[in-house]
């Protein structure tokens, strides 16, 4: 029936926006929103009067849908369910709802009704409304949810805090591939990898680098022993920034990180980076060597004096460039320290701004409703929540303990008996139960069970509220954990770190290294004031440190703050040097709560600077004496260079002047041949006297030749200037010139020469050093082996070496010794001078290089001939 209206009343339309505007309840028309199959997915709001926009806060007609605007309207609290399904229907519905979501808190009753294409809602205030125990219940246990959650992701964002604020690298390895599951800055600093190249991925899939290493091969050990494993100064071959591989060292520990039921879950890397202090130990290892050897070339030879000069001086200028490098790179480390200390204060705001938006996505635990009648306890009413909890087994009029008959063996059946046979109610909290159909998976329930009384006041039943609670107990026992592993993992972190909460620093945790630091007990500061529990830091201006840290919130640095400390069980000196950062902690709000200090030891680079400002000082004092001496060698290597010179003309000027005698002798030699009778020759003994003669002369004048080739080498040493020769070309020359040779000895000949196409020498000389050692290898071959000749030649550094390999008759360590020197001939064999390896030895070494031999008899022979490279 229809309305009827005064007939002096306004239109319809113009009385329906008026009692729209002027009416104490909210009205809402929604359209629904169907996916293409039909179902509703969400609703559009048309429309809200005066009343809906104040309840809800929203404009007439807000731009955004419905679960758009409040997401907890769907599975959390069954609102859209409650639209959905009244829509569906075409019926008139009603339902209470408590919702603290999205900035609302109350409780409204709802109305709502399908108009054509809408949806036609009323909302009232119903908070004035007095409330059951039950619904009180429901609303603290959700606060109660709400508020351990809250907690645990504070302790979540704690630690992801402090390990993103530790000056030292630490990741999470998780499974047997050694999945990276948690990494700060520094580690992925260390590995030249941003986060999202690294997480979620196999360490050695993230690090290539490291394959081979055996660091996953630790990481699974330490998963199956569940041992800690500790290492010092491990080198690492990494990949820099510019892509250079290169070794770097480190200390670091693999902590097996374990679960609520110790079972582990992965292993925690916990680094610090030391290659500065181990190469500045290796280089003052290096100069005391160098030093030790310059005192002993002291005493040598004048050339050796020349090379021991240049040795310190070249000393000197890597000891200041090694001093000038140390004090960048402690520069370069404290700046970094700070941009990153920066960098975790800028995450640490953004992690509370996600912990807002987790906050508005994250759901509420649905409530458990059911109720019984009887002592036996018969199903009279249960909720979709209650009925997806046991598996769909709950029957209406059925006894409970038929439908689930676990609730027998873990007492709930009990429970709900006492209450309905004393008709008092009972609340338990954290009540374990493990379901049939979900073995060895334990859930926890907040359960209120009261009795339900007819008109006479006797018990008819039992109603049970339950909340599922297992997630915040869960989280409780996770934040237990979580707190138990930060615990370990700050024992064993191998730097000095505190947490101090409070105006009055109230020590929160303090590990190991600290405490030794301190000379105090774990037991003697937990829980005292810093300076109460260190009273000896008190006076030194740590006051004012301190306190600056925390109204500020400025990080401060202390650096090689000089620490006394026991070190005698570990044999290490007792005064330490130590870099301190203090770094202010921030709770929710951005309020400083307290300050977090971490050390890192500097003591063997501040020893190893100090060594070499005593290194610096002891080598100015040795070139004052060096300058001396060094005037005296000048002097004596004038002379003797004149001497030299003098010998060298000498030989040249013999060498010549026996040449005519000597060919005068040759000459009278074929006269007598040419003028003995015939019957000379029929004596056994002449023939043979003029073969040894002309042979004796044949030898010398060979030896006068080889007399000037030696004296030519040394007076042209300076005169042959290096040019590009074509190694391969020259190489292919002197086979064709020893063609025969290789023929007749059957000789294999193999050559490498593909690293070395182009060599700066002197082409002449270099011709020369070819063919001798060519030939010394065919010459000097086994009897019954063919020969087999290598000739390779490759880079080393910025020198070219030279190397021939023969399989012929060896050295032994008495030849190898005499090997080089002049007219030393080791094989009478075969035809020689004992020249041509003298001769070698000196092209080589007047152009500065050298020649190494290695040889085993009956084997073979290698020589090695190291040519300097030429700018």
């Amino acid at each position: 029936m229809r309305p009827t209206l005064p007939a002096d009343a306004p239109a319809p339309d113009e009385l329906l926006n008026t009692l729209l505007e002027v009416s104490q309840t909210g009205v809402m028309l929604m359209r629904p929103i169907s996916e293409a199959e039909g179902s509703i997915v969400d609703f559009d709001l048309e429309y809200l009067n005066p009343a809906a926009q104040r309840l809800l806060g929203q404009p007439e007609r807000p731009p955004q849908t419905l679960l758009e605007i409040f997401p907890h309207a769907g599975f959390a609290t069954g609102i859209f369910a409650f639209y959905r399904d009244t829509f569906e229907s075409g019926i008139s519905r009603q339902e209470h709802f408590n919702y603290q979501y999205d900035g609302i808190d109350g409780y409204f009753r709802v109305v709502a009704r399908a108009q054509g294409p809408l949806l036609v809602v009323s909302i009232a205030d119903d908070n004035d409304t007095p409330r059951t125990a039950m619904q009180e219940a429901l609303r603290q246990s959700q606060q109660a949810e709400q508020q351990a959650r809250a907690a645990a992701e504070t302790e979540r964002n704690l630690l992801q805090a402090i390990i993103t604020q530790a000056t030292v690298a630490i990741g999470l390895f998780q499974g047997d591939d050694c999945t990276v599951t948690a990494a700060n800055d520094l580690i992925c600093a260390i590995w030249s990898y941003s986060k999202e190249q690294v997480l979620g991925r196999p360490l050695l899939e993230a690090v290539p680098e490291l394959v081979g290493q055996g660091f996953d091969d630790l990481v699974r050990e330490v998963a199956r022993t569940r041992q800690p494993y500790i290492g010092q100064e491990v080198p690492a071959q990494l990949r820099q920034p510019s892509g250079q591989i290169e070794t770097r060292y480190f200390n670091f520990v693999f902590q097996p990180l374990y679960g609520p039921a110790q079972e582990v879950l992965g292993v925690v890397d916990i680094a610090v980076e030391v290659t500065e202090q181990v190469l500045a130990r290796r280089q003052v290892q290096d100069l005391n060597q160098e030093l030790a050897a310059i005192n002993e070339e002291l005493h040598a030879a004048n050339e050796e004096y020349q090379s021991a000069n240049l040795c310190l001086l070249d000393a000197q200028q890597q000891l200041q460039q090694l001093n000038t490098e140390l004090e960048e790179r402690v520069q370069r480390r404290t700046a970094q320290v700070q941009q990153a200390l920066e960098e975790a204060e800028h995450q640490r705001g953004q992690a509370r701004l996600r912990q807002e938006l987790l906050g508005q996505i994250l759901g509420q635990v649905p409530a458990i409703i059911v109720t019984f009648s009887g002592p036996d306890h018969r199903f009279t009413f249960f909720n979709e929540h209650y009925q997806l909890l046991a598996g769909g087994r709950a029957v209406l009029d059925r006894p409970w303990v038929e439908c689930i008959p676990e609730a027998v063996t873990q007492g709930l059946a009990a429970m709900a008996d006492g209450v309905y046979n004393t008709g008092r109610p009972l609340v338990t909290r954290e009540t374990p139960a493990e379901l049939a159909h979900e073995p060895g998976q334990n859930r926890y329930f907040d359960i209120t069970a009261q009795p339900l009384l007819d008109a006479q006041q006797h018990v008819r039943g039992v109603q049970v509220f339950a909340m599922d609670v297992t997630e915040r107990v869960l989280a409780r026992s996770e934040r237990e954990t979580r707190q138990r592993e930060l615990q370990t993992i700050f024992e064993q972190v191998p730097v000095p770190i505190t947490i101090m909460r409070g105006p009055e620093l109230v020590v929160e945790l303090a590990n190991q290294a600290i405490c030794e630091l301190w000379g105090r007990s774990p037991e003697q500061v937990m829980g005292q004031p810093y300076f109460e529990a260190v009273p000896a830091t008190a006076g030194q201006g740590f006051e004012e440190i301190l306190a600056g840290v925390m109204q500020t919130g400025e990080t401060f640095f202390i650096n090689e703050q000089p620490v006394q400390l026991d070190r005698s069980h570990t044999g290490r000196p007792p005064l330490g040097y130590f870099n301190f950062a203090f770094q202010a902690l921030r709770d929710e709000t951005g309020t400083i709560s307290g300050l977090v200090a971490i050390g890192t030891e500097v003591t063997e680079q501040v020893l190893a600077r100090q060594q070499v400002q005593e290194l610096n000082e002891q080598l100015a004092a040795i070139n004052e004496e060096m300058q001396a001496t060094n005037q005296q060698m000048a002097d004596t290597n004038h002379r003797l260079s004149r001497t030299n010179a003098d010998l060298d003309t000498f030989v040249y000027s013999a060498s010549h002047d026996l040449k005519s005698p000597i060919t005068n002798v040759e000459g009278l030699l074929l006269a007598l041949r040419e003028h003995l009778p015939t019957q000379a020759y029929e004596h056994e003994h002449v023939p043979q006297l003029l073969a040894m003669m002309e042979d004796a002369v044949a030898r010398f004048q060979q030896t006068l030749v080889h007399l000037t080739d030696v004296s030519r080498i040394q007076q042209s040493a300076s005169d042959q200037l290096p040019e590009a020769v074509d190694l391969p070309s020259l190489v292919e020359a002197v086979c064709l010139d020893m063609g025969p040779e290789l023929a007749a000895a059957a000789a294999t000949l193999e050559t490498e020469l593909d690293g070395c196409p182009t060599v700066q020498f002197s082409a002449k000389n270099l011709r020369s050093v070819v063919y001798n050692l060519l030939s010394n290898a065919i010459k000097y071959r086994m009897p019954h082996r063919p020969p087999h000749v290598r000739l390779h030649c490759r880079h080393v550094g910025r020198q070219v070496v030279l190397e021939v390999h023969d399989n012929g008759l060896g050295l032994s360590e008495m030849q190898r010794q005499e090997l080089f020197k002049l007219f030393r001939r080791l094989h009478n064999h075969v035809p020689g001078s004992g020249v041509g390896l003298y001769m070698v030895k000196k092209i080589v070494e007047n152009a500065g290089g050298n020649i190494e031999v290695r040889s085993e008899p009956g084997v073979g022979t290698t020589f090695t001939v190291f040519l300097p490279a030429t700018e």
